[in-house]
């Protein structure tokens, strides 16, 4: 009877996935529909595929697990920066430059931006072929952490796990394109809103209410960690330097994650924009709130977990366990759902860059729309298929956590890209060779970290605090540089800029305007 009951909420999440799909075929004819939904994305689906796409497996399994444990419940405040600083000030600082430039230069991608704004075709292959080779690991770290549920739940194979999630995943995309993630990413974030407050609920239930899950977590000790008593019960924890650079990793790297930032390419309206900044961050707040504060008790579950042995993704499965069918099916469809629509967006981003970026480039003749839609359709599924081999492939090998392999990827990107994109969107005198050089430090930086991570102070041997490293030293480069080269053409910068100085009407309701005469 469990079994049936899990597997008869599965089939129906799974079915209403394919129904939205094909559903929304009818938007995706077109490249600008396949890639952006036509542009015309409101303010609720918009803020719902942003935080579905930042959060997923790779924090609710992974990051929770591992920071809860390390910082116990100061993990909590990872969560409260990714929804101030990763959602509430991304939205305010990029959102409305970001629609208005990118429409202005009729640019679908992050790479079709670099091209355009910086009048460099050579930025916009190299940024493409970052784009593509650091999301494979992203993506592979997200099976990772949904299959270890599934394993819990339902006993089954980790490779009929990824193939499973990997083939559904891929018919939704291929069939409907960005209209029909954005409109999935709603119906999961629904799901995840709901599972996380059910989740904690039981979790805390479980040891006896929140007070006492507190009194228990202050009586844990780990001379390893700090000798300091009830250090995990803490307001900032053991280790507050390494608790702050998995903040600025996780939060500010969503301004230069590509497959983030491209949903404020298709925001609708001026309205749109406002909402979805206040939808954003109380859905960020509770879902990465929520989940770092759950993985904060993670150390009052270590009678059932042997990290050492199984690893930090195995603690929250393990806090899990114990949880009646019903609530191990919803925590199951919560992480699918965070999962699925990640991975959705990684793959749909992965797979434009791929096509409008390099291989149109490549092609002497004109590449038409028809022949653009079918190849990022088989490109999606060709991503999807090198991923998840490298998922089943990684767990064999047991070669890395999830947060290592997440850590890799977000510091790639994130520090190659963040500099270059806000700076190109605020600042004129930015130039190309600055961005080539916040684009080459970043990819060798975290490519040395991997191969030859011995090298580096012992700070910076972590792939998390590399990419946060990254990240601010990016902030610093293209300026430096760009003072240090020359500057752009200032008549073509001036008509790249001219889309912010366009007059609009709009009624008062929406801008104060001038006083009435």
């Amino acid at each position: 009877m469990e079994l049936v009951l899990k597997l008869g909420m599965l089939l129906l999440f799974f079915g209403v996935m394919i129904f939205v799909g094909f559903y929304c075929r009818r938007h995706s004819t077109d490249v600008n529909g396949f890639v952006l939904g036509g542009r015309s994305v409101g303010p609720w689906l918009t803020a719902f595929a942003y935080g579905t796409s930042y959060f997923s497996a790779v924090v609710f399994v992974g990051y929770a697990g591992q920071f809860g444990w390390k910082y116990g419940i100061a993990s909590t405040w990872i969560g409260l920066a990714n929804a101030f600083l990763g959602s509430l000030l991304a939205w305010a600082v990029l959102g409305r430059r970001t629609r208005i430039m990118t429409q202005h230069l009729q640019s679908n991608t992050m790479p079709q931006f670099f091209e355009s704004r910086f009048d460099s075709r050579s930025l916009k292959i190299l940024s493409s072929a970052i784009i593509f080779i650091f999301l494979i690991p992203y993506t592979a770290s997200l099976y990772n952490g949904l299959s270890r549920l599934f394993e819990m739940a339902f006993h089954v194979d980790y490779a009929i796990c990824v193939i499973v999630m990997a083939v559904l995943t891929g018919v939704y995309v291929i069939a409907g394109g960005y209209m029909a993630t954005a409109v999935n990413d709603f119906i999961q974030g629904i799901i995840m809103l709901i599972g996380i407050v059910a989740v904690i609920g039981a979790v805390l239930t479980s040891r006896g209410g929140f007070s006492a899950s507190l009194a228990q977590l202050a009586a844990v000790e780990d001379p390893s960690v700090s000798a300091t008593p009830g250090v995990f019960n803490s307001f900032f924890g053991p280790d507050p330097w390494n608790l702050l650079g998995v903040m600025i990793l996780t939060s500010l790297g969503t301004w230069g994650l590509p497959q983030m930032v491209q949903k404020f390419y298709a925001i609708k309206s001026e309205k749109s924009i406002s909402k979805g900044m206040i939808v954003s961050t109380v859905f960020a707040t509770i879902i990465a709130g929520g989940s770092y504060f759950l993985g904060g008790f993670g150390r009052l579950f270590s009678d059932q977990v042997d990290v050492a042995k199984q690893g930090y993704d195995a603690i929250v499965p393990a806090m899990l366990s114990n949880l009646s069918p019903f609530l191990i099916a919803v925590v199951v469809i919560l992480v699918l759902s965070a999962s699925m629509s990640t991975l959705s967006s990684l793959v749909l981003t992965s797979s434009s860059t791929l096509t409008l970026d390099f291989l149109k480039n490549l092609r002497k003749k004109e590449m038409g729309e028809k022949k653009q839609l079918m190849l990022m359709r088989v490109l999606i599924a060709v991503f999807i298929a090198i991923s998840a081999v490298i998922a089943i492939f990684q767990y064999h090998s047991g070669s890395a956590f999830i947060a290592q392999m997440m850590g890799i990827s977000w510091g790639a990107l994130a520090g190659a890209f963040l500099a270059p994109f806000l700076y190109g969107l605020y600042w004129k005198r930015a130039t190309k060779i600055s961005c080539m050089a916040s684009f080459l430090f970043s990819t060798v930086v975290m490519i040395l970290n991997v191969t030859a991570r011995s090298l580096f102070p012992a700070f910076l041997q972590s792939p998390i605090n590399a990419g946060a490293f990254c990240m601010l030293a990016g902030m610093v480069i293209v300026p430096l540089v760009s003072l240090l080269t020359p500057a752009p053409a200032r008549a073509k910068v001036d008509q790249i800029f001219s889309c912010y100085d366009r007059k609009v009407i709009v009624r008062a309701r929406e801008s104060i305007g001038t006083e009435e005469e």
